[in-house]
């Protein structure tokens, strides 16, 4: 991590990162805090996070849109959209303006879908290959670790001052970082437009997808595993209100667990990529995130803080390695196309179980669900394992004179 940290254009991009994290950090569980002291609802309650997910049915489409631009360009416009976007957050005044608080949801799980598919291929651009497993630990290393105090912080401070501050300090991240990229020196060629129809170009990326074995199985089993995973966004709320008898807001508190070993396998994700191969890393992110499901089966404050932390660990080694596997094997005017095509055929099965989730809820009792939820994503991360040989070879380390580059 240290040697891609001494690359002076990775640090500016690293820096003004930063800034837009800390605002999403604090911003996401705020607004499904909101509609539950709105609503009193579990389930509309996770509805929140399915909005922000919603939009991923539209991802090839917005990465055809990111593959016809320059990364940089692009990045800074999709940052201050995504700021402008929240501004309607406001005007939020009582359960009459509910509706404002999925909107919004909606819109930034659009403009995320952007910012992340001219990001990933940014990262392709300005970070060499052998180095690329340290610049995804390193982003996710923050992105987790920010759950110590994110949640906790957004919550604090929805309940001491209000929606709108929690809004205005994310607003504040966004424009930061659109500023960040602003300053980088990049040079991009300006991207070939396509020969074919559109809707074969918007297809692309899925096709790539298809095509690569690695890249196949590794979709396919992540798919898996989030076809129960958005149970989580409801099923946390019962288990705190009916488990654990606390208030709405002490969700910020378990997500400062789930930061814990969020940051420690940050820190270790390019490690574990390096001895084991993004496939098999990604297995192992997925098997320690269903222990850490299981173990929230029995309501037990230690236990809960033990099981996210857990689950926390597992989730930046699925991300660093699945992220590293696709920059590897995807050619860069096909990296937008690529890169938002499995954020939808993953992230699908993900808003389908949101969904799914927030009826469940009501209906059956939680602890049975984490148990569910638990074997079935065990038997995805071994679905993965079995394909660990599938990973292309991987680049030769970086020599110690190159670190000063």
């Amino acid at each position: 991590m240290k040697a891609v940290l001494r690359r002076p254009d990775f640090r500016l991009l690293f820096a003004g990162l930063v800034t837009s994290m800390i605002g999403e950090s604090i911003l996401l569980l705020a607004m499904a805090i909101w509609v539950k002291d709105l609503t009193s609802s579990n389930g509309l309650a996770g509805v929140t996070i399915l909005a922000m997910v919603a939009p991923m049915a539209l991802a090839p489409l917005v990465g055809w849109v990111v593959d016809r631009f320059r990364r940089r360009p692009f990045l800074i416009a999709a940052n201050l959209v995504t700021a402008g976007v929240l501004v309607p957050l406001f005007f939020v005044q009582g359960r009459g303006s509910l509706w404002l608080i999925y909107a919004v949801a909606a819109a930034y799980g659009l403009s995320y879908i952007a910012v992340g598919g001219a990001l990933t291929g940014l990262i392709k651009i300005i970070v060499p290959e052998e180095l690329l497993p340290d610049a995804n630990g390193a982003l996710q290393t923050v992105r987790q670790g920010l759950r110590l105090i994110g949640p906790l912080v957004g919550a604090g401070i929805y309940s001491a001052v209000g929606g709108w501050l929690v809004a205005a300090i994310a607003i504040l991240g966004f424009a930061c970082a659109a500023s960040a990229v602003a300053a980088l020196r990049v040079r991009e060629d300006r991207p070939e437009r396509g020969e074919l129809h559109w809707l074969t170009e918007v297809g692309a990326g899925v096709r790539h997808l298809v095509s690569q074995p690695a890249l196949r199985r590794t979709v396919a089993g992540v798919a898996l595993a989030c076809l129960l995973v958005g149970f989580s966004e409801s099923l946390i709320f019962a288990y705190v209100d009916d488990g654990l008898h606390r208030t709405p807001p002490f969700v910020g508190v378990l997500s400062t667990a789930q930061g814990v070993g969020g940051l420690l396998g940050g820190l270790v994700a390019a490690r574990v990529v390096r001895r084991l191969g993004e496939v098999a890393a990604a297995a192992a992110g997925i098997i320690a995130f269903a222990l850490g499901c299981g173990s929230l089966a029995y309501p037990q404050l230690w236990l809960g803080f033990a099981g996210l932390a857990v689950a926390g660990f597992g989730l930046p080694v699925v991300i660093v390695g699945f992220s590293t596997l696709l920059q590897r094997a995807t050619p860069a005017a096909l990296m937008g196309r690529a890169s938002t095509a499995a954020d939808a055929l993953i992230s699908g099965p993900q808003a389908i179980s949101i969904a799914v989730g927030a009826a469940l809820v009501s209906v059956v009792d939680y602890r049975l669900l984490f148990l569910v939820m638990a074997a079935w994503m065990a038997l995805a991360g071994v679905y993965l394992w079995a394909g660990r040989s599938l990973a292309p070879p991987r680049a030769a380390a970086v020599p110690a004179a190159a670190d000063s580059t």
